[in-house]
């Protein structure tokens, strides 16, 4: 029964944290989209560099964020260089998902829903990192 309790504990936990990444992923996905609108259509940046510029603002913000709130316990609540780095150099694989979306998509349909299927792409790639990678239990923070 003890071990039972725990699974359902833990998978309780997981679903947890990736509600509130989820949370936090809508907000950074905002920031995201508005970012890369205004690249695009105020400051006419190309395609893939609006994407990047808009990506480095989010995934600034989602360690912030992620750091205080989702993955509070692993992080002790802090920020360091270290960890920031090993969240962006995670998120790269994201981005790489997330602007091959866009850029495939975007060749079948218009360019804004290309971006939403896109931050979808990237989400799931991001919270499979964050989770098992950059803060899972026991890392060293440095």
């Amino acid at each position: 029964m003890r071990r039972a309790m725990a699974a359902l504990q833990a998978r309780l936990g997981f679903v947890r944290k990736a509600g509130t990444f989820a949370a936090i992923g809508v907000v950074n996905s905002l920031i995201d989209f508005g970012v890369f609108v205004f690249c695009r259509q105020i400051v006419e940046l190309q395609q893939v560099p609006s994407n990047v510029v808009a990506w480095c603002i989010a995934v600034t913000g989602s360690y912030v964020m992620n750091s205080y709130v989702t993955f509070a316990a692993e992080s002790g609540r802090s920020l360091n260089l270290r960890a920031y780095g090993t969240f962006a150099a995670s998120g790269v694989v994201g981005l790489i998902a997330n602007t091959t979306v866009l850029v495939v998509a975007s060749w079948m349909i218009p360019e804004l829903i290309a971006k939403v299927l896109a931050i979808g792409a990237s989400f799931l790639v991001n919270f499979s990192l964050s989770h098992w990678v950059v803060f899972r239990p026991g890392r060293p923070r440095g």
